[in-house]
């Protein structure tokens, strides 16, 4: 049985992450945790909103305080409830201390995060790649799956190749989490240099292996940028997608999978983005 692991902000929470968390957990028949981040630097109320007549209000404060706490019980309340309908074995994760810390401390001991897109932990919203998500990613101890703020039905699946070992032990990893995609249709996407001869890295060894887990997968390979060529023909697909990319670490010395391009993607990309360290 694997783990999955769902963060959640439990006072502004992601009905697509649950979505997505449900459907995930039910096809492979894993447990769901689902990770309810409660940093004690992080309220609903803003710091206006405590000042009475007589300046700061005790009073103010511990009703805004009762109404978070009842906010984020409901929030892990309708979470209970969705395990218990789907029929999966779950558990919940109150962690009160720095979000972040507590989340990668969660990433050690689970097989999988899922964590939404839009994920912030903070009053205001930020434009994606969000500092929150930039900073679990490059801790995490185990593949992450971020997704969009609407769910929908996974019709394909990219899988991100640019012939180093990170792109391809991510492939490993999300065969690992989902096999039961194999039978989606599946793409392989590539880029060369335009003055490159050669077309797809290592091609003989990498479509062996591909052919072991995804026989029906197809090969696209661009020339050009990668930034810009992955971006913009992710863009110009027609199908519900889900892209694998590989590692996403500081000083990473792949060219495609650095920073950046991870960033264009969860910038750019209003798909389900399942990234993988190497």
């Amino acid at each position: 049985m694997k783990k999955i692991s769902a963060a959640f902000d439990g006072l502004k929470f992601s009905e697509s992450t649950l979505t997505y968390a449900i459907k995930l957990a039910h096809a492979s028949k894993a447990m769901l945790s689902g990770i309810f981040l409660e940093s004690f630097l992080y309220h609903g109320y803003k710091m206006q909103d405590l000042v009475g007549a007589h300046g700061i209000s005790e009073v103010k404060m511990r009703h805004l305080l009762e109404k978070d706490t009842e906010t984020r019980l409901k929030s892990s309340a309708v979470f209970e409830q969705a395990c218990k309908n789907a029929g999966i074995k779950y558990a919940v994760h109150h962690d009160e201390s720095f979000a972040l810390q507590e989340l990668v401390k969660e990433s050690i001991y689970s097989d999988l995060v899922l964590i939404s897109a839009d994920e912030t932990l903070r009053h205001a919203t930020e434009k994606r790649p969000t500092h929150f998500l930039r900073e679990l990613l490059s801790q995490t101890q185990c593949p992450v799956l971020i997704v969009p703020d609407k769910y929908t039905e996974v019709e394909k699946v990219v899988l991100l190749y640019d012939g180093r070992p990170s792109s391809v032990y991510a492939i490993k990893m999300f065969n690992y989490m989902m096999p039961w995609l194999q039978n989606k249709e599946t793409e392989v996407v590539s880029v060369t240099d335009p003055k490159d001869m050669i077309d797809l890295p290592d091609q003989n060894l990498v479509e062996e292996f591909i052919k072991c887990h995804y026989p029906g997968a197809t090969y696209t390979l661009l020339k050009g940028d990668p930034e810009e060529e992955i971006v913009n023909y992710l863009k110009s697909g027609n199908l519900n997608s889900l892209v694998v990319s590989g590692a996403y670490q500081r000083g990473q010395v792949s060219r495609w999978f650095k920073s950046s391009m991870a960033d264009r993607l969860m910038g750019e990309i209003n798909m389900p983005l399942f990234i993988a360290h190497y």
